[in-house]
């Protein structure tokens, strides 16, 4: 049985009975059987069918919001919000996927040349806790106009939220066995990832969870896309706005409890500074509300599992042995993390080295942009970075010296349906989203016509 249990009570909501290799078997059938008439639908009835799924996700968002909430501790406004984007991805592609699309013509010495973008099949989707939602309908909208067909392995956690997707497709029209939920545990992925019906695998997960799905599709030869982990940094310099880059790097590192790839979870500070951010950046961290997570006051829930919380809680004990000073925060209860600011952080500590997925973060100082570009790029990690300056001349010499795949200036890195969303690095490989994502589960054919 695959278990869902409530962060913050520790009280069991629901019990799931895993799928036996007959039943997955079943579906994948159903899968591929779908995608020999799916492909051919044309872009129009695909275009209807995901508009009625975002008017899905916006009629009954509170419904999916609260199971977001109970199952992974999500204060409810952001699960509100994020079902909302969830139903705005499916707009964006809804509206664009068949432009995204269109033939690409070259022109060559053939009387006609192009390339033409054709669906894979079934891809299999291996997707987190953190944003339950969001993860899986930003490869799902893509995936579906293209004329895939979507399976997924959601987290044994959420698995509320997992079945409430494949609800939501199905609720907006969308024909049997396009998008499949799977529920299985990790045991069970390897044999799904080999089985001939399945084309392709996109993972967001860890790293060693994408070095694992990684492995067994390039023994089978099948694409895969990974969205891994990230340590992004927050770099502020001497001539940003200051009152403003505090808000902003207070919500990126503490929304979602903390719990994101793309949290702002290294803030690096130039030395003449630094004393006047961290006064006002304390000061808004002590005012963040911690509670239940169905409370609309509540910022910082519990995190979603009892072990992540201690693994957090062991990286600040870690870092604070070889140096590092609590200045707020730091307490654990079950769940429950303090929202946690660690000073004097140096890059060979674990709240540097390593990703901290939590209300906690390591604060550095530097001198010169130089030393600043040095401290970004010495993370393993690649997946954004953020700078903070008035100095738009600063910003445009400075972008290119990074080596993420994604460099925001005066804002938080955030995922958005119009630009490509991936890392470099440790943070894995591939884009989602924009015209780059909705192209990672296609055959880019090549067609070459002649006249004798």
């Amino acid at each position: 049985m695959i278990e869902s249990r409530n962060p913050y009570n520790d009280e069991v909501l629901e019990k799931f009975e895993e799928l036996s290799k007959s039943e997955i078997d079943q579906k994948l059938e159903k899968a591929e059987k779908r995608f020999k008439t799916w492909r051919d639908v044309p872009f129009k009835e695909k275009k209807e069918l995901m508009l009625k799924a975002a008017a899905e996700l916006k009629k009954n968002k509170q419904e999916y919001a609260k199971d977001m909430s109970l199952e992974m501790g999500k204060p409810i406004k952001q699960a509100l919000s994020e079902v909302e984007k969830c139903a705005w991805a499916c707009e964006y592609y809804a509206e664009n996927a068949e432009k995204h699309l269109s033939k690409k013509t070259i022109e060559t010495d053939a009387d006609k040349s192009f390339v033409s973008y054709e669906p894979l099949g079934v891809v299999l989707a291996i997707m987190p806790w953190n944003y339950p939602y969001w993860q899986v309908f930003r490869f799902a909208a893509p995936a579906l106009m293209a004329g895939n067909i979507g399976v997924l392995k959601h987290a044994s956690n959420v698995m509320r939220c997992a079945n409430n997707i494949q609800k939501i497709f199905e609720r907006a029209g969308f024909p049997e066995g396009c998008f499949q939920n799977l529920v299985i545990g990790s045991s069970k992925v390897e044999d799904v990832i080999r089985d001939k019906r399945v084309k392709a695998v996109t993972l967001t997960g860890s790293k060693p969870a994408g070095a694992a799905v990684a492995s067994v599709a390039g023994e089978e030869i099948k694409k895969s896309v990974l969205e891994l982990g990230g340590s992004n940094a927050l770099v502020i310099f001497e001539n940003a706005n200051i009152e403003e880059s505090v808000k902003t790097c207070v919500m990126a590192r503490y929304q979602n409890t903390g719990q994101s790839c793309i949290a702002g979870k290294r803030l690096l500070l130039q030395d003449s500074i630094a004393d006047e951010f961290m006064e006002k950046f304390e000061k808004q961290v002590r005012e963040l509300k911690s509670g239940d997570p169905l409370d609309e006051d509540t910022f910082i829930g519990p995190l979603a599992r009892v072990d992540l919380a201690e693994d957090l809680e062991k990286q600040i004990r870690e870092s604070v042995k070889q140096g590092a000073r609590i200045l707020l925060g730091g307490k654990r209860d079950k769940a429950y993390l303090e929202p946690t600011i660690v000073e004097d952080v140096t890059p060979e500590m674990p709240m540097f080295t390593e990703e901290t997925f939590g209300p906690a973060i390591g604060v550095t100082r530097f001198k010169t942009e130089e030393e600043a570009v040095k401290l970004v790029n010495r993370s393993d990690f690649g997946l954004g970075v953020s700078i903070f300056t008035e100095d738009m001349d600063l910003a445009e010499r400075i972008y290119p010296k990074f080596e993420d795949g994604a460099v925001f200036v005066n804002e938080l890195v955030k995922s958005d349906p119009r630009l490509p969303f991936g890392g470099t690095k440790i943070s894995g490989y591939g884009r989602e989203l924009s015209e780059d994502g909705i192209k990672e589960f296609v055959n880019k054919k090549t067609v070459y016509f002649n006249k004798y």
